[in-house]
């Protein structure tokens, strides 16, 4: 598949709820994977944590490359580490659709960005709370997903920051239709509306999947939730 088939897939798959997988049961990871491509998931997102960047460590290319056999859901790579350069090809072998880094880490983000693109990639850009959307806004013509962080980025479990919304509303705005706006942090049946009705398109759900013991129902309800926003 390529960048643009990609695109489309996602396009077509809005609202897509992503459950991210630094929430999932390990232990069990190809009975997790088997649950939740029977929930109706069509995209996973992958939390790579470096201990640098973030204050935390997960798992690398490795675990993800693994994986990627077992089912054909979009893989998105987010890449919460100091020098995602240096490990890109390490994502883009491991299967992964769509690659995003952080603006923190590369100030200076569009030759990243299109090597990304060049190899056939989804080529998604993410800033944290702290960071305004006017650092990204030269970038955004090379993107085509753009993250807003709803939790400082690092763990799972955090509580959403309502600032949040209308950070989301003014990326709307700032980007193009085509773009895919994703919001991370802390999304759940009490948040995700409001983050839709500002228009998102991608929604990270950790707990509010992982937590539930139907993870259909799970994925059925924030969908509906974000296709009626207030």
């Amino acid at each position: 598949m390529n960048r643009i088939e990609t695109l489309q897939r996602l396009r077509d798959a809005r609202p897509i709820i992503a459950p991210s997988m630094l929430k999932c049961d390990f232990g069990n990871l190809n009975r997790e994977v088997e649950r939740l491509t029977e929930a109706g998931s069509k995209l996973l997102h992958w939390d790579v944590m470096d201990g640098h960047f973030v204050p935390n460590l997960s798992y690398g290319a490795m675990l993800i490359e693994r994986v990627r056999p077992l089912t054909d859901m979009l893989f998105d790579a987010h890449l919460m580490i100091s020098d995602p350069a240096k490990y890109l090809d390490e994502y883009i072998k491991a299967g992964c659709e769509a690659i995003t880094f952080h603006i923190e880490a590369v100030p200076e983000p569009v030759s990243l960005l299109r090597r990304i693109r060049d190899a056939g990639c989804v080529a998604g850009l993410a800033l944290n709370p702290g960071t305004p959307l006017e650092v990204i806004a030269p970038f955004v013509s090379e993107c085509d997903l753009v993250l807003v962080m709803s939790v400082q980025a690092g763990f799972g479990g955090q509580s959403f920051i309502p600032a949040s919304v209308e950070k989301l509303k003014q990326a709307r705005q700032m980007l193009s239709a085509d773009t895919i706006l994703s919001v991370d942090g802390g999304i759940g049946a009490k948040t995700i509306a409001a983050c839709a009705g500002a228009g998102t398109d991608l929604f990270v759900a950790g707990s509010a999947v992982f937590d539930q013991s139907d993870y259909k129902l799970a994925v059925a309800e924030l969908s509906r939730l974000a296709s009626r926003p207030n």
